[in-house]
């Protein structure tokens, strides 16, 4: 992920380091395109430009490429950043996974998760009976009660994340399983967050849903159309062998490979401007050796966090531009990785810590994830914990968070102390975007400047559109933007995984992965199908 510190307005020599230097890439005029990070999305934009015999420079902060879909590894081990489960309903994205990798380079992994809460484990999606038992029978009976209750008389605010779930799952089920959890990945109550967060990622999930759908997957699924599945609740997906990151740098090496320049450990720190002909005309970065070089661009495609964007360029944005963009949040991430023997890991992919006894939020066993991210007789289990940068967990010692996150796996049952080998800490900055009750609204006035001021710039992907996109949607928006850059396409891509329009169940459209994503919409393919695998 790309940062923005300040920098001055002339983008030469601010009296901080070297005076900035000019990068000719040999690209000609018009056809210059550089990418800001080398996430799914940035790299997904340079891999089409490629296929289409086109050249571009990406330019990333970090010393790694993927962003949060990365692998990181500490001493052989290797630990996926969140859980990444490869599923799609968009074909293009489907068939470019398997451009990059091969099919035999891909796991089909079974999809276990469980919950828990007040010292029990709930099988996640919910199982009527595993739920009964765990509830108790007059509590579940109250359970129902609500729910029956929320749809005789919904929420009258249903413009909140609180008042979205309530109406879907009824209040009491709500403060069980919602709302501790929320309020340890947002740091504030779901009353105060956006309904577009539960639009995106829960959609079409329900009391109802979660009763009916291995029901209906037992004696009627055979008979049925499987893309009517709700996404929350399929039961296997594909995932690299050697976790996401795999995907990332195979296609760094592609993009490469095709004559494209991946600059690593190189900060943007402007995009200069032309005010008069509305458009940007070049990218500052400094890169590891405390170098300004200016790389000149017709075109930005841009992965950084859009009020950074905005934020760095020079001329400024308007003042209002400038405070929509200060109102714009994001959630910062850190996994606390545990080695530990392989007999006390769990079945799951990952549990959902509901307690408010402890601060983690979600458990990984990276080994349910892949063999071959753990070594023989032990495995790796992802404590994490969703911070904001510079509070008291992100800035501790590794140590002290190896120490805490043991403790919380004592406390939970699942691990004694002893048992732990080796410890190993990762942080993600801006992992989430925050969707608070104005962000729609900020969004749009950067949207809007944008598209007035500097159509050549073009954000994509999560943190690139501050859009809780899944990996998927990430790389769609960068697929369309190459097609809208090369004139072989005009989209929208704001359109994609649009919240009022985002579903968790298949519509069985042509063209769809039955039961195995979200839904975006399909557009067809403007341009031959290439791939650059070799």
């Amino acid at each position: 992920m790309t940062d923005l510190p300040p920098s001055d307005e002339s983008g030469t020599d601010d009296g901080s380091g070297p005076r900035t230097s000019s990068t000719d890439t040999g690209v000609p005029e018009g056809q210059r395109v550089v990418v800001i990070g080398a996430g799914p999305a940035g790299l997904t934009a340079a891999y089409q430009l490629a296929k289409a015999g086109r050249r571009c420079t990406v330019l990333e902060a970090d010393t790694v490429v993927g962003g949060i879909s990365r692998t990181a590894e500490r001493d052989g081990w290797k630990f996926d950043i969140g859980g990444h489960r490869f599923f799609t309903k968009v074909r293009p994205v489907e068939d470019l996974w398997h451009e990059i990798l091969a099919d035999e380079e891909f796991l089909l992994r079974p999809r276990m998760s469980r919950i828990y809460y007040q010292g029990k484990y709930y099988d996640y999606p919910i199982k009527p009976v595993n739920a009964l038992r765990n509830l108790g029978f007059v509590e579940a009976l109250r359970c129902v009660a609500s729910y029956l209750w929320a749809k005789v008389r919904p929420p009258k605010d249903q413009s909140t994340l609180e008042g979205y779930v309530v109406a879907d799952y009824g209040r009491r089920l709500y403060e069980h399983f919602f709302r501790t959890y929320n309020i340890k990945v947002w740091g504030v109550d779901p009353s105060q967050l956006s309904r577009d967060f539960g639009a995106q990622r829960i959609k079409g999930m329900s009391l109802w849903h979660a009763v009916w759908e291995p029901i209906r997957s037992r004696f009627v699924g055979r008979r049925q159309d499987r893309s009517k599945q709700v996404t929350s609740l399929i039961e296997e997906f594909q995932y690299p062998k050697y976790g996401p990151g795999m995907m990332w740098e195979r296609c760094r090496d592609l993009v490469e490979a095709a004559g494209s320049e991946v600059v690593m450990e190189t900060r943007v720190e402007a995009i200069l401007r032309d005010p008069e002909h509305h458009r940007a005309t070049a990218v500052v970065a400094r890169n590891g050796d405390g170098e300004r070089v200016m790389y000149p661009c017709d075109h930005v495609i841009s992965t950084m966090p859009f009020p950074h964007l905005v934020k760095g360029m020079q001329p400024a944005a308007p003042d209002r531009v400038v405070a929509a963009a200060d109102e714009l949040g994001f959630r910062d991430f850190l996994t606390v990785a545990l080695v530990v023997p392989e007999a006390d890991g769990f079945p799951d992919n990952w549990i959902y810590i509901h307690s408010p006894d402890v601060q983690v939020g979600r458990i990984q066993n990276f080994g349910s994830w892949s063999p071959y991210m753990v070594k023989d007789g032990r495995t790796c289990l992802g404590l994490e914990y969703f911070v904001f940068e510079g509070d008291g967990l992100w800035s501790a010692p590794d140590d002290e968070l190896v120490a805490l996150a043991t403790k919380e796996l004592s406390v939970l049952g699942l691990v004694e102390p002893a048992q732990v080998e080796a410890g190993y800490v990762v942080r993600m900055p801006k992992a989430y975007p925050v969707y608070d009750e104005d962000y729609k609204a900020n969004v749009a006035v950067l949207r809007d400047w944008l598209a007035e001021d500097v159509p050549n710039v073009h954000p994509v992907g999560r943190n690139g559109m501050h859009k809780y996109n899944n990996q998927d949607h990430s790389m769609f928006t960068a697929m369309l933007t190459v097609e809208n850059i090369l004139g072989t396409g005009d989209h929208d891509i704001w359109s994609v995984n649009v919240e009022e329009e985002y579903h968790e169940e298949g519509t069985g459209s042509p063209g769809s992965t039955s039961g195995t994503g979200r839904d975006a919409p399909v557009v067809p393919r403007s341009t031959p199908r290439a791939s650059l695998r070799t």
